[in-house]
């Protein structure tokens, strides 16, 4: 049985899921999302963007709710999809697309931007477009560093938004006392805004909290962390399960 007791913030399903996972490993954990998806409102530009995408050279989608939402869009265009590459930036997005027929892409390790970058299918659909355009599918806000990037090696990049991240609402103190009666010790955050919303809900009592071990998916939101004050901070190279799986055995809660 593992010393570690997490508290767990993705959104619900995910965190039930994340938490049956850590459970089948003797991990013990406890949910608290901090993040909720809320689909924005179908508008015209959505519709013009999915009935010309035959201008694009690559796809982006950057999380499982632009990949279930954005399916959904494009089904209800009616219009074949044209044959273009699909890009994610982890495993579980890319089963979404994959079940829909789609050419899918993405790292097989590092679910983050940086890894998709480095992809050989991404540079060979960059390099056969005379001017080369990609759509990034994703919530609203994130993501900029894989648009700069792209940017500045020529690459013109739409975002389509699709979706908001909003905190749940919880009673002042909620995540501290969490922590205090399940005896957690380590925090898992699986996205910059799930950081950002775990330190507007800790408030007054992040200073405490700040102690605890917390687990990042990339090295940009460790660098967040570590800028919040953040005292212990791992980065998991991924948001998936196996990444934090791999974390959790390289960093035992006796070592830390």
């Amino acid at each position: 049985m593992s010393a570690w007791r997490l508290l767990l913030t993705r959104p619900a399903e995910d965190c039930t899921a994340l938490a049956q996972t850590l459970a089948e490993r003797g991990i013990a954990s406890h949910c608290m999302p901090l993040l909720a998806i809320e689909a924005l409102a179908e508008t015209a530009e959505q519709r013009t963007v999915f009935a010309d995408l035959q201008r694009y050279c690559a796809m982006i989608v950057v999380s499982k709710p632009a990949a279930r939402i954005g399916l959904q869009l494009l089904a209800q265009q009616g219009a074949p999809t044209p044959d273009l590459p699909w890009f994610s930036v982890g495993a579980a997005t890319a089963a979404i697309l994959a079940e829909q027929g789609l050419r899918v892409y993405f790292p097989e390790s590092g679910d983050d931007s940086e890894a998709l970058l480095t992809l050989p299918a991404l540079h060979q659909a960059i390099a056969a477009a005379p001017a080369p355009r990609v759509l990034i599918l994703r919530g609203e806000g994130g993501r900029e560093f894989l648009a700069e990037r792209l940017r500045g090696q020529g690459v013109t990049v739409d975002y389509l938004p699709l979706y908001r991240r909003v905190l749940p609402q919880y009673a002042p103190g909620e995540l501290s006392q969490r922590v205090r009666a399940e005896r957690l010790n380590g925090l898992v955050v699986s996205s910059g805004q799930g950081l950002e919303h775990l330190l507007q809900l800790a408030d007054g009592d992040w200073p405490a909290l700040a102690r605890l071990p917390l687990f990042v998916p990339s090295p940009r939101v460790a660098e967040q962390a570590r800028a919040a004050g953040a005292q212990i901070v791992v980065d998991c190279r991924g948001a998936n399960a196996a990444a934090l799986l791999a974390a959790l055995e390289q960093f035992p809660a006796a070592a830390l």
